[in-house]
């Protein structure tokens, strides 16, 4: 209720703060859309090497998740390796004999 209340008010203070300050927004456009085309030129400069960092970043990741899940498994292929080097050897005993 209190809106409907200051709406005129709203409203004419509104039009008058904008009628006063377009010519300083008129003085800033050029500066505004300047600031913008460095953004967007500095973006492009720097989007190359972000995502060259962020590819390097995901292989380390991938690295280290997957040394995270085969080094507890190293001792099962430890005795796996001694497994079958026993098995070839007894074979080649086998084989000789």
């Amino acid at each position: 209720m209190v809106h409907l209340l200051t709406l005129p008010f709203r409203l004419a203070f509104g039009l008058l703060l904008g009628i006063l300050f377009l010519p300083l927004a008129l003085i800033l456009l050029p500066l505004l859309l300047l600031r913008l085309v460095l953004k967007v030129v500095i973006g492009l400069i720097v989007l190359p090497f972000a995502l060259f960092a962020g590819l390097i970043a995901l292989v380390a990741s991938a690295f280290a998740i997957t040394l995270a899940l085969l080094i507890p498994l190293l001792p099962f292929a430890f005795v796996a390796v001694c497994v079958w080097a026993l098995v070839q050897v007894t074979q080649r005993s086998r084989a000789a004999t």
